[in-house]
């Protein structure tokens, strides 16, 4: 069975005090002015709420709210709370992001630890021997762990294949790789370069770094379709010097004769 509940009735004294609602909002208002009324509600018995417009243009939609009362059988109406509330179109805080899913490429600076989840579909468990890989031969663990470190593993986790995937694409698409005017303007490609220091694993066939001091992609992952004008195999062209013949001869030989 539902109840309904009957709303309050609102005061004619509270209702009536406006100018006291103003005058209570105008003592807070140290930046934001008061505007125009708004309306009033009834709160409870001998309990309402007066609405002001915030005037100010940092805060649209915003409202002052100050509520007043009054004591049974008392004829003063007095303030009990004043306000700044958002009402419809007010500029609002965004909705709350957790930090790991707010953090962007670039934002992990010095000091700055980023944890990684459990369930990063970047990464994968790496192979690291086994569980009880540490209770074969010593000699025979050893050999295991130099193979393991030839051959890049030995961590915890490495790189999935959708990690992998998703570097190439970023890489791709980013200044080092081979759709931008740097590379439509350069006299050869990086694959071919003296300077391409090419990444090992699976990366490696599409990807490395540039060693060149000189180019502006020096120590980052470039493509080996990205191309600069500091190719190794631009040869820096031979420019001979010639002299003119002299305007006026002042160089001449004496004839000795000799007895």
């Amino acid at each position: 069975m539902t109840v309904a509940v009957k709303a309050p009735e609102l005061d004619l004294a509270c209702g009536d005090a406006i100018e006291l609602a103003r005058a209570a909002a105008e003592a807070r208002a140290d930046v934001a002015g008061v505007g125009e009324h708004l309306g009033v509600r009834a709160e409870d018995s001998r309990v309402a709420t007066h609405y002001f417009e915030v005037d100010h243009p940092g805060y649209p939609g915003w409202r002052w709210a100050v509520t007043v009362a009054r004591a049974a059988r008392a004829k003063v109406v007095t303030v009990s709370e004043v306000v700044m509330l958002p009402g419809d179109g007010s500029l609002l805080a965004p909705a709350w992001v957790p930090w790991e899913e707010r953090i962007e490429a670039g934002d992990v600076t010095p000091g700055v630890l980023m944890p990684t989840p459990d369930n990063d579909p970047r990464l994968e468990a790496g192979f690291t021997g086994g569980d009880t890989a540490r209770d074969a031969d010593p000699a025979e663990w050893q050999a295991i762990r130099a193979v393991v470190a030839e051959l890049g593993l030995g961590r915890e986790r490495v790189m999935s294949p959708y990690g992998r995937d998703e570097a190439a694409e970023r890489w791709s698409a980013g200044e080092g790789g081979p759709h931008n005017a740097m590379t439509k303007q350069a006299p050869g490609v990086c694959q071919s370069c003296a300077y391409f220091v090419r990444l090992s694993g699976s990366l490696g066939r599409g990807f490395g770094a540039c060693a060149n001091e000189y180019s502006p992609s020096d120590g980052r992952v470039v493509a080996v379709d990205h191309g600069c004008g500091a190719h190794s195999d631009v040869a820096e062209p031979q420019r001979g010097v010639d002299l003119p013949r002299p305007v006026w001869d002042t160089i001449s030989v004496d004839d000795l004769l000799f007895d």
